[in-house]
């Protein structure tokens, strides 16, 4: 599952707005928040394009962020 606290948070780092993610991606904005709360799944390329418009370079936030199990779904 996504961690939507970590994610949500580099996001804001960046200054990033999440339409305009969304659009780099190919999702509308609700499919991208769909994803972001754990509704669908991130695609391997969508979680690659996302690593690089964050800078997220090492495999621990990555696996931190798109790969974490001990998220509970209520505080994501």
């Amino acid at each position: 599952m996504t961690n939507t606290v970590r994610l949500n948070e580099r996001i804001k780092k960046f200054g990033l707005k999440k339409g305009w993610i969304a659009d780099r991606l190919h999702l509308s904005s609700y499919g991208f928040r769909r994803k972001l709360w754990n509704k669908s799944q991130f695609k391997a390329g969508e979680i690659k394009m996302l690593c690089e418009l964050l800078g997220i370079v090492s495999l621990e936030e990555i696996s931190g962020i798109f790969f974490n199990d001990d998220v509970d779904e209520k505080t994501t």
